[in-house]
This record gives structure tokens, C-alpha cells and sequence, in this order.
């Protein structure tokens, strides 16, 4: 089997860029994953597509390199076990809110005797190389998510589940979780309770050795995640650069051309 690439460059202590997909186009996928990130996950929760969708965009971006991963839509075993099937060598699972919860999870993701996971890797057999069925419990990471007051309460228990590669923070439903929406949803928090509940994950994550992950807005905020010790950060994502990219040129446009509109130049007609 071809190694995860993420575990290889976390051995060798350097941190990784996740980009991640909400589209749902094999070629914007492509697009994402030539851009160099070290990892690029699929949004099944909250993005515009399907599993019709990620199978071609597995294929799409496989000549990128990439580790390629998942965000599935909840805790089920049925998405998680075709989206393994499909291609994906990560799964991101959402709302994580016990150590039951974490310990299923895991469960899912393993081959006997180690989980319960459903042998029928149709395409990632082929496109994971070869002995699968051999390599795969060692290979695929499994992420919760702590995005809320409930798996707050209970992290000390979740971070120390058996089997579980790491925990992904999903910044927008846990500040409107333990701030009870007095806060907006949104990335890159900077209120004082927000950046000590990063903090708290991050301590349980090292105590029990395992992976810290952080959704961020800004090249910046990843950044100073990274020196906190976050061993993984997701910067914007496709639609996102999209939609920051065309303002601007739009933005740029309209700067330049104000109060220009029926002007023309001297002697033309």
C-alpha cells in the first residue's frame, strides 16, 4: 500500500497544509490539490455534493500526491466505509461528543480485529497500491471533531480513545456551542475563552499523542496555530478562494475605472 504521506512528514516532526474542497467538480478538486497542500479533503457535510461527486475528485486529484481525505456528513458507518472504499485515506468525522462516540468511530474505520470496517475497497485497491487489506488499519487516519460544549466536557475521554489518529476543531459550531451563540460563528478566534478552549485541545491532544488539527481563515492564523503546536491547519478552502479572488478582481476593476465611465480619450471618436 502507498503510505499516508501526512504520517511520514508528522515523523519527521514538520507541520502540514490541508486544503479542502466544497465543490463538488472533479477539476476544481484538481485545481486544489496542484496547488502543493500536503493533504486535501473532501466536504461531505457541508459542501455542494455527493458521493457521485468525490469518486471523480478522488481520481482527479490522485496524480497530485496529496493525502487525500473526507469530511463525512455525521457518525455513520455506511458514508464512512464508502468513502474509504471510494479513495479516501482520512476520514474527518463531525460532532464527536463522547468517548463512545470516538470509540465507534475508530471502530469503523478498522479492518477485524481491530474495528468492524466492511472489506469491498473498490476503487482504492487499485488506487492505493498493492496489500490493502494488510496495510490500511496502519494507514488510515481518523480525525474527531470537537465542535462542541458536550465533546468539550467529555475531551479528556475522546483524545484518549484507542485507535484514534487526532482531533480536528472545528472553530464555528464550537464557539457557538460554548458561548451558547452569544458569540458569531466564524475562524480565526481571537476572544481570550475561545483561544484557551484551542489551548485545552491542543494539551489533550500532546497528552495522549495524538494529532491536533485546526480549521483556519488566514495563511496567518494557521501559522500561529502551527507555533502552538497544532500539528495540522485547513487554510479557506475552494469556494472561499473563489470567491475572495473574483472580489478582488472586481474590487480592482471598479477602483480603477471610477468616474471614468463616457470618457474617452482626446481626438478619439
Amino acid at each position: 500500500m502507498i503510505p499516508n504521506k501526512l504520517k511520514a512528514l508528522w515523523a519527521e516532526g514538520k507541520p502540514t497544509i490541508n486544503g479542502w474542497c466544497s465543490i463538488g467538480n472533479p477539476f476544481t478538486a484538481e485545481i486544489m490539490a496542484a496547488q502543493g497542500f500536503d493533504s486535501v479533503t473532501i466536504d461531505m457535510q457541508h459542501g455542494a455534493l455527493d458521493y457521485s461527486n468525490i469518486l471523480p475528485m478522488f481520481q482527479a486529484m490522485r496524480a497530485s500526491g496529496a493525502t487525500l481525505m473526507a469530511r463525512v456528513p455525521w457518525l455513520e458507518p455506511g458514508t464512512i466505509m464508502k468513502a474509504l472504499d471510494a479513495g479516501a485515506y482520512g476520514i474527518i468525522c463531525p460532532m464527536v461528543n463522547s468517548a463512545e462516540d470516538a470509540a465507534r468511530f475508530v471502530s469503523y474505520l478498522r479492518y477485524p480485529p481491530l474495528g468492524q470496517r466492511s472489506f469491498g475497497p473498490t476503487r482504492v485497491s487499485f488506487a492505493a497500491g498493492a496489500n490493502y487489506a494488510g496495510e490500511a488499519n496502519d494507514n488510515i487516519l481518523a480525525f474527531a471533531m470537537i465542535e462542541t460544549a458536550e465533546g468539550m466536557a467529555n475531551l479528556a475521554a475522546i483524545a484518549a480513545t484507542p485507535g484514534l489518529d487526532g482531533i480536528y476543531v472545528g472553530p464555528a459550531d464550537l464557539t457557538l456551542s460554548l458561548t451558547q451563540g452569544r458569540l458569531a460563528p466564524g475562524f480565526d478566534r481571537e476572544e481570550p475563552e475561545m483561544v484557551a478552549a484551542l489551548h485545552t485541545i491542543l494539551a489533550a491532544c500532546k497528552t495522549n499523542g495524538i494529532r491536533a488539527a485546526l480549521h483556519c481563515g488566514t495563511p496567518d492564523y494557521a501559522a500561529k496555530a502551527i507555533g502552538w503546536g497544532f500539528d495540522m491547519t485547513t487554510v479557506g478552502g475552494d469556494s472561499r478562494f473563489l470567491a475572495a479572488a473574483a472580489g478582488a478582481a472586481v474590487a480592482g476593476f471598479r477602483k480603477l475605472t471610477d468616474g471614468t465611465a463616457g470618457k474617452t480619450e482626446k481626438g478619439a471618436y
